[in-house]
């Protein structure tokens, strides 16, 4: 991906944070690989595009809201270890992830089991599987969790539709402002995607998956693929209802059922693999 063209290429900003390579591109920042010559170590530098900078309440907010995301400790969370600007440059210095997006690995596995699919379920203000790491290790960890809102600022005043189209809220399509619920709404999405390997709606352009959003049921995930359990899909059906009332209102409420789930289905296991084990156990019956 690598870009020898782009004016960061073989900078070093100070002093101390050598651009090497172009790894990403966002609406609102491009992404470097970098080598901090003070911990000799790569690092991942993200630096707000040019006509982004160039708005002065977009630079306070992205500083302002950069510094609140490195207060934060989570081994979920993508590490940013430093804030900065040089030369009217505003960069923020993040971990490094070795390993790929949730969408990358969808990409390649097409359909998840079930019990991997919960381990991917997470909120966030942008969620959608560009923004969910998979390590090698089998960590998974959220990017851009506390600037997401701030991209969305910036295409709005661009005209752009908020957030990926395909995983966008009903409210969030109809210009309404949103909220947790509209978070849960992306995540029953994404469920939906990693059940069924397909997007629960597509079209020819943003618009119409923005209306499809708002005006249309999707094909449920079981006649899709009918080995999903049911109870999973009903949360996943649940999650991304077009009415926000009736969808959980908040991650606290969704997170029981999951959990509650996946204790029924580890202790149906668990029954199945003893009654295996008898089964097993048993004395052949006897030749009279």
């Amino acid at each position: 991906m690598e870009n020898t063209t782009d004016k960061y290429i073989g900078k070093i900003l100070d002093d101390r944070y050598e651009i090497i390579e172009l790894i990403g591109s966002g609406g609102m920042a491009n992404v470097y690989k970098a080598l901090c010559h003070r911990l000799n170590r790569y690092d991942a530098v993200k630096i707000m595009r040019d006509e982004t900078a160039a708005n002065t309440e977009l630079r306070r907010r992205f500083r302002a809201e950069s510094q609140a995301v490195a207060m934060l400790s989570h081994p979920n969370i993508v590490s940013v270890y430093d804030v900065s600007h040089s030369d009217d440059v505003e960069y923020i210095v993040m971990e490094l992830i070795d390993g790929i997006t949730l969408k990358q690995y969808l990409q390649k596995k097409s359909v998840l089991d079930p019990s991997e699919e919960l381990d991917f379920s997470i909120i966030h203000r942008d969620i959608k599987p560009q923004n969910i790491m998979l390590l090698k290790d089998g960590m998974i960890k959220v990017a851009d969790f506390g600037i997401a809102s701030l991209e969305n600022t910036i295409e709005e005043n661009n005209g752009e539709t908020v957030g990926s189209v395909h995983y966008i809220a009903p409210e969030q399509a109809r210009g309404e402002a949103p909220d947790a619920r509209s978070d849960i709404y992306s995540l029953g999405i994404v469920m939906y995607e990693m059940l069924t390997g397909k997007l629960p709606y597509v079209g020819n352009s943003d618009v119409e998956v923005a209306v499809k959003h708002m005006n249309t049921d999707p094909v449920t995930p079981r006649d899709i693929v009918p080995s999903i359990p049911e109870e999973l899909e009903r949360i996943c059906l649940k999650a991304m209802n077009s009415n926000i009332d009736e969808r959980y209102q908040s991650a606290s409420e969704m997170l029981a059922d999951l959990e509650e789930y996946k204790s029924q289905s580890l202790a149906a296991h668990v029954l199945e693999d003893s009654e295996a084990v008898l089964i097993d156990s048993e004395e052949p019956p006897r030749r009279r």
